[in-house]
């Protein structure tokens, strides 16, 4: 028969395990794409060079998160899943976290892949995927 400790350490790693798990929940799948320099200027925050986060860790927001322009500014937890092709494309499994400071349809460069979730620049993307491997890759990302 077990005591009444052990019920309640039992009762108490249930709770935490379902919280961990809902809490994995939370994030959106969708596609990742790039897009080189020039960067400005943006649909977010025109030509001030401050927009843009240390590391160049940002993105563009495609038309699924773009909000009529509330999206700029937001921050996003983003981590690479899978590339678009077969091959794995996903260079680790790190998350990241990149700002929006554009739209997807309105940059200056084409990005590689037109309709993605989030287009990345070119160093948001390196760290989270091979960009000589594919043009596009499936992404999971969070709003911070």
């Amino acid at each position: 028969m077990l005591e009444s400790h052990q019920v309640l350490f039992f009762f108490i790693l249930l709770i935490f395990s379902v919280f961990f798990l809902l809490n994995l929940s939370n994030a959106d799948l969708g596609t990742g794409a790039y897009y080189s320099p020039p960067y400005l200027p943006t649909a977010c925050f025109g030509n001030d060079p401050n927009q843009f986060p240390a590391g160049n860790l940002f993105a563009a927001a495609g038309a699924g998160i773009w909000d009529n322009g509330a999206a700029c500014g937001r921050q996003y937890l983003v981590r690479c899943l899978q590339g678009s092709i077969q091959d794995t494309v996903c260079s680790s499994s790190d998350t990241i976290k990149i700002t929006i400071v554009d739209q997807a349809t309105n940059l200056v460069s084409p990005p590689s892949k037109n309709g993605a979730t989030m287009t990345f620049s070119v160093a948001a993307y390196g760290r989270i995927a091979k960009q000589s491997a594919a043009d596009e890759i499936n992404i999971e990302y969070r709003e911070v």
